[in-house]
């Protein structure tokens, strides 16, 4: 089925244009410094490493232009807007913005690695060279005369100059040291167990990608790696190498000259940096207008539910905002999907205690409520777009929440409820299995509102099946289990008071996808997925596997939310 093919090769596709790029720019510039006549005499002291070193060199300019684009959240928002009249397989690779971030900052980091060794070789047969300790013509190339200090070839100008004072006295070396320093310290903190426990770890050293680019802007300048450059009368290398002692006195061999390349990088990065530069400032913008607390509840759980209002603010359904509280941290921004209906005159986030941060605010929550919103302003940015935003376009919807992975869903069924209360025409979504994982009881608490009122709203208008939802509780205790037992005959669940009682364990998704399947022989199927990686895995591979061969008949998308 055509559908299935681009439903799961786009993303391959992506990844494949992106790989075959990085090849040819590594095998090109690989040939053009392992062949290439300018770079004879380089090569007579350096060797393969010469190219070694360049060809990375390329490719980390391409992935530095590429490394900010997927986190200029603002620049997604609008792509994604744009794209809202093309197919749904366009817009859902602005979706994988961090996995690619991610893979491009791996290319980088290997590269980085590829081209640092590279020139650690190249420097120790610079100073050999300089020593004499290879043939006569490294050491001519070594020892020329060079009043201008302009067109010599080896960048070790005495023999005192040893490699390691190089590196750490020249443009090329130091900033090389920086740069490299920034970007060890940038992917180690962004290991998942960093990024989970240490939050503020990550936020900070994330941060030195300041230095790193402005590090990566001057390195070019040292111009370390250089080239024969034209003279005339023409010093041909191939017949003059043997000639030594005849530089300079016969025409056909004159002093060789060299010079440095032009330093190119700043013209690789120079776009995405202003771009990067005018996102912040947006941010910021954003950041100075005023948000009003409207409402502040501690729901079950250590759940903390914020209300807020900002004039001018538009909102669609699924859609994130990223929150500042200067008074726990004035650079921590961190995302949290906005649970309330773009028809509300306000918008709610619900916020789990699970770090550092979000601990200081539920916890300054305990104060009276007037000193917490004196105390902690909030700063606001967004809305961005996530997958949901996209539910409405199918007939059919499959929502899958997990733990607080909830939040996004609840902003799609409370606008739901609004357009059932309006009335509202536009509806295309005639279905929605909505299914919510949790391991503890009290988790369920504070969306169990939202549900009986939806379950109620349904019956009145006679569309019960309008909605089918499960709850799936995956951890109990025994004096829970005996609870459950004495309730089993109640006529509401002993858990939420919904009429549809809990389920205990996990979801057998073959069983729900061929449920959903037969009850939808002809629709398209929107997946959505909000939690861990692990029940991603599954879930995509449910909805190849159901998906009919026929065009005609159910065809089932994934989509998860990615921040």
């Amino acid at each position: 089925d055509p559908a299935v093919w681009v439903m799961t090769s786009s993303w391959l596709d992506l990844q494949v244009v992106w790989m075959a790029i990085n090849i040819f720019l590594f095998l090109w510039f690989y040939f053009f410094y392992d062949l290439g006549d300018q770079f004879f005499y380089t090569r007579h002291i350096l060797g393969s490493a010469l190219a070694w070193a360049r060809a990375p060199a390329a490719v980390l300019n391409f992935n530095c232009l590429l490394i900010l684009l997927p986190v200029c959240r603002n620049l997604l928002s609008l792509i994604r807007g744009s794209f809202m009249c093309c197919g749904r397989t366009m817009r859902k690779q602005l979706d994988k913005n961090i996995s690619f971030h991610k893979l491009v900052a791996y290319m980088i980091g290997l590269m980085t690695a590829v081209h640092t060794i590279a020139h650690f070789l190249n420097v120790e047969w610079y100073y050999n060279s300089r020593l004499g300790k290879y043939d006569d013509l490294s050491m001519a190339l070594s020892s020329l005369d060079d009043s201008g200090n302009t067109t010599f070839l080896n960048p070790i100008r005495s023999t005192t100059t040893t490699p390691t004072l190089l590196v750490f006295t020249s443009v090329a070396g130091i900033t090389g040291v920086i740069i490299t320093l920034s970007l060890i310290l940038i992917i180690t903190s962004s290991m998942e167990v960093i990024r989970r426990s240490y939050f503020e770890v990550f936020w900070f050293t994330h941060h030195l990608f300041i230095v790193f680019f402005a590090g990566l802007v001057i390195h070019g300048a040292g111009r370390i790696v250089r080239s024969q450059t034209t003279t005339n009368p023409l010093h041909n290398a191939t017949f003059c190498k043997d000639r030594i002692d005849d530089w300079g006195k016969i025409q056909e061999c004159p002093v060789p000259q060299f010079a440095g390349g032009f330093p190119q990088t700043w013209m690789w990065v120079i776009g995405p940096m202003i771009l990067y530069v005018c996102e912040r400032l947006l941010r910021f913008i954003r950041y100075m207008q005023t948000v009003k607390y409207r409402k502040i509840v501690i729901r079950p759980s250590k759940v903390l539910e914020l209300q807020l209002v900002k004039n001018g603010f538009k909102m669609d359904v699924g859609q994130y905002v990223f929150l500042n509280c200067p008074a726990i941290s004035q650079l921590e921004w961190h995302p949290f999907t906005m649970t309330s209906a773009p028809e509300e005159d306000f918008f709610s986030v619900h916020i789990r205690s699970v770090g550092d941060w979000t601990q200081k605010l539920i916890m300054d929550k305990d104060k009276a409520m007037q000193d917490f919103c004196d105390k902690l302003k909030m700063g606001v940015d967004g809305p961005f777009g996530t997958a949901s935003e996209d539910v409405f376009d199918y007939e059919v919807a499959m929502l899958v929440g997990a733990g607080i992975g909830v939040t996004p869903f609840a902003s799609i069924l409370k606008s739901i409820w609004y357009k059932f209360k309006d009335s509202n025409p536009k509806l295309r979504t005639r279905k929605i299995y909505f299914y919510w994982l949790c391991r503890e009881t009290h988790a369920f608490e504070w969306f169990a509102d939202l549900l009986q009122l939806l379950e109620r709203e349904m019956e009145e208008r006679g569309m019960g099946s309008f909605l089918t939802y499960k709850l799936y509780l995956t951890g109990w205790d025994q004096s829970h289990a005996n609870h459950v037992m004495v309730h089993a005959d109640a006529d509401t669940d002993v858990v939420t008071g919904l009429k549809q009682k809990t389920n205990y364990g996990r979801p057998n998704w073959d069983k729900e996808f061929e449920q959903v399947r037969k009850e939808n022989p002809t629709s398209v199927v929107g997946t959505f997925l909000c939690g861990p990686a692990v029940l991603a895995t599954v879930l995509s591979k449910k909805c190849v596997k159901y998906t009919d061969v026929d065009p005609r008949k159910t065809k089932f998308y994934f989509n998860k939310e990615n921040f």
